[in-house]
């Protein structure tokens, strides 16, 4: 799964879906959440670089990931590779 690619994410964490003309504003760790999968980050990693960023625990970074990765796909944010 990655962010479709047709979403617009600022520096500063607005995101914006052309599609449905929604916008969202995401906080720091959404922010590099969106930036790391679109590098094409794997899970692991990105809950590496959020314990490393904002010092927390990997239980904590793994259930932010999940948590917002979630918040993604009920956006329609997000398109899987089979698609």
């Amino acid at each position: 799964m990655k962010i479709k690619s047709n979403i617009a994410i600022s520096d500063n964490g607005f995101v914006f879906n052309p599609v449905t003309g929604e916008s969202f504003t995401a906080n720091p760790t959404g922010l590099e959440i969106m930036n790391q999968m679109r590098r094409g980050a794997s899970a692991p990693q990105i809950v590496e670089t959020l314990c490393n960023m904002f010092q927390v625990e990997p239980t904590q970074a793994e259930r932010d990931l999940q948590d917002f990765i979630e918040m993604m796909r009920q956006y329609h944010l997000l398109t899987y590779d089979e698609e």
